[in-house]
């Protein structure tokens, strides 16, 4: 059966980025900001709830592969500081959320001739996104990085509360692109969240071997191996015939 569609990863895969969490900056910055909001907790407070809460949300939510929403942890953190759950608190949620990523973010970009490639599929094929992310983060990061507008659907894990290689979120992709698992290929950088992942559902994978993800898995092998992203389209055209 031919190929119509590709479903991509995000982070790892198309976008090359770097964050540290471990930052001081960022709980210092929160710390600050929260000043303004009647909140008032050291840094290490910030991030000693924050992590607390996100530890207790991955225990209670009964996934075998759990997926947190930050906006959602920082909903909680506000409503544990007595900020009454209002919808200008949901919006300091998100403030707080896009403030973290924003300061622990040190990198940002396109890996080499994504965009080229992508341009070169997407006349013949269907592209999609399934990524293990965080719509606050990941919707305003693919619109910078010039990404807007080229998937058709974005499977975003944090939407869903669990994340791959829950075979639930490629599932959720082809149910709204109405095609079969073996009229698609999956193309991502990390061996058991991405090939395994696919591979489970009898989609044909395309490893990409990026600066980031696991690089092996005893239960997974790609169907290609690119080294380069612009491998993808010898990769797209073998899987294809």
């Amino acid at each position: 059966m031919a190929i119509k569609g590709i479903l991509f990863d995000l982070y790892g895969t198309l976008i090359d980025i770097e964050t540290d969490e471990s930052m001081e900056e960022i709980y210092r910055g929160i710390a600050h900001y929260l000043t303004y909001h009647g909140v008032y907790l050291h840094r290490w407070e910030v991030r000693d709830r924050y992590y607390q809460i996100m530890k207790q949300r991955k225990e209670t939510c009964g996934e075998e592969c759990p997926e947190i929403d930050v906006e959602l942890i920082w909903n909680t953190f506000l409503e544990q500081e007595g900020v009454k759950s209002t919808p200008e608190c949901r919006n300091l949620a998100l403030i707080l959320a896009q403030l973290y990523r924003g300061i622990s973010r040190k990198r940002l970009q396109l890996y080499p001739d994504v965009k080229r490639v992508l341009d070169e599929l997407r006349p013949a094929y269907r592209l999609a996104l399934v990524s293990d992310a965080q719509p606050c983060y990941a919707l305003p990061e693919i619109k910078e990085v010039g990404l807007d507008g080229y998937f058709d659907p974005i499977i975003i894990s944090a939407h869903y509360g669990f994340r791959k290689p829950d075979k639930r979120l490629t599932e959720i992709a082809l149910e709204i692109m109405k095609l079969k698992p073996v009229e698609v290929i999956c193309a991502g950088n990390d061996m058991y969240r991405d090939i395994y992942g696919a591979s489970r559902l009898g989609i044909k994978t395309i490893f990409i071997d990026s600066n980031q993800g696991d690089k092996s898995h005893e239960n997974a092998t790609p169907d290609y191996h690119a080294r380069r992203f612009e491998d993808v389209l010898r990769g797209v055209e073998a899987l294809q015939g």
